[in-house]
């Protein structure tokens, strides 16, 4: 993993956070995104004990990452509350939350509980060329049944947890230890976490 200059690596941080804001307020995620990953670019996330999802190439992750999978959260928000940069690898790990964009009867926000973020490896071109985001999936589960108790999940996102509920094919859905490519292990990963977090 190449080295960059933090300059470099920051720039595209602020290119990346400007691009989230207009893809918010645009709802439109792959025209803002899609263009910030190179071309082979690979883009993950673990969907539970059983499955992960993996896009292979930028044409994958804007037609599934940025696009089917999006579907129902074209105006959500992830504001960013953490940054961290490792100039020395060209890896950086961004903390996110996860807010709705109604709001709960008592007038306060659906967000999902827990930690949020993404774990970005730079590809130079202010292009990533990997990312792996993680999120707390129970958390996540248990707000969307409050908006759907509330009247307030959208239809798309329901016919989606439908069909995985049904053990049905969505796009780059894989059983956990069948999917392509090279997906970096839990240990890793919470390695990286904790040391975004505590420093250590």
């Amino acid at each position: 993993m190449p080295a960059y200059p933090r300059e470099e690596l920051e720039e595209m941080v602020a290119r990346w956070l400007q691009a989230n804001r207009v893809a918010e307020n645009q709802g439109d995620w792959i025209k803002s995104l899609g263009a910030m990953y190179t071309e082979d670019a690979e883009y993950g996330w673990n969907m539970g004990p059983n499955r992960e999802f993996l896009a292979r190439g930028r044409r994958e992750i804007e037609e599934w990452a940025l696009g089917a999978h999006m579907e129902g959260f074209e105006k959500w928000r992830y504001p960013y509350d953490k940054i961290i940069i490792d100039d020395k690898q060209g890896e950086i790990i961004g903390i996110w939350r996860q807010v709705a964009p109604v709001l709960r009867p008592d007038g306060s926000e659906y967000e999902v509980a827990g930690l949020g973020g993404s774990w970005f490896r730079y590809g130079g071109n202010f292009q990533w060329s990997w990312q792996r985001d993680f999120f707390d999936l129970g958390n996540a589960k248990a707000m969307f049944m409050d908006l759907a108790a509330d009247g307030r999940l959208e239809p798309s996102v329901k016919r989606r947890l439908g069909k995985l509920a049904r053990g049905q094919a969505l796009p780059g859905v894989y059983a956990l230890h069948a999917s392509p490519g090279v997906l970096h292990g839990a240990k890793a990963l919470f390695t990286m976490a904790r040391i975004a977090l505590l420093g250590k």
